[in-house]
């Protein structure tokens, strides 16, 4: 089962990870709301369940709530390959100095978790797959778990500061736990943005649960929308 966006940073916050204060709203009424109770400059992002929500006008920046208002009425008229656009995420916007792209997901082939980073964040991985394979680094996480050795391990040569690798350790370390008592096949980071601060920050999520697990979280039953699935989707669901 496919989490929105929303849904998936209520389960990162759950574990503690580092997502910027944000609602759901309907209407442009709501979103305008959400945008005045936040203050400052917010995001506002479509939430359907597939890529390309950028490309498709389906994430905007607002600086005032009389502004995500009508940006709201604008993103919820949207269809973006095929679903309506029903709700949007009106979030705090951050100031971004570098993005990476951090996941834990599911290596069918080898049946064991995969941690998966790189340097260019805010992309699809599979486009940073097919133009630039070797900036994804790889570890594949065994049955004694993910260690904070090997995380801070990972980090260390992408971010060469003290501070930063201690964040993005935790991070992992954290993002791990969202996969493993989740039962997750993929979370994900993107992108996972540094600040001029010196402070990460998980500015997307993206949570696939297995739906195999689902007689051990009673939650999941409330999470799951038919409306917001694909047709494809559906079918392979229900077959």
């Amino acid at each position: 089962m496919n989490l929105h966006e929303y849904q998936a940073k209520e389960l990162f916050a759950r574990f503690g990870l580092p997502v910027l204060p944000g609602q759901v709203a309907a209407t442009p009424e709501e979103a305008a709301d959400v945008a005045a109770s936040l203050g400052g400059t917010v995001v506002l992002k479509a939430q359907v369940l597939v890529g390309g929500r950028g490309k498709a006008g389906g994430v905007k920046l607002a600086s005032s709530p009389e502004e995500a208002g009508r940006l709201a009425r604008d993103i919820l008229s949207l269809t973006i390959k095929g679903l309506p656009v029903r709700k949007v995420l009106v979030a705090r916007a951050a100031e971004i100095e570098r993005e990476l792209y951090l996941s834990v997901v599911l290596d069918r082939a080898a049946r064991q978790p995969l941690v998966m980073l790189s340097a260019e964040g805010g992309v699809e991985i599979e486009e940073v797959a097919k133009t630039n394979p070797e900036r994804i680094v790889r570890h594949a996480i065994g049955a004694s778990g993910l260690r904070a050795y090997q995380a801070r391990s990972l980090f260390a040569p992408l971010l060469r500061d003290a501070k930063l690798v201690a964040q993005a350790t935790d991070i992992l370390l954290k993002l791990w736990n969202v996969y493993r008592d989740g039962d997750c096949t993929l979370a994900e980071i993107n992108p996972l943005a540094i600040t001029p601060q010196g402070q990460l920050l998980a500015l997307d999520a993206k949570v696939i649960l297995d739906d195999n697990a689902e007689f051990r979280h009673r939650e999941w039953s409330t999470w799951r929308d038919p409306a917001d699935e694909t047709p494809g989707a559906r079918l392979a669901r229900e077959s």
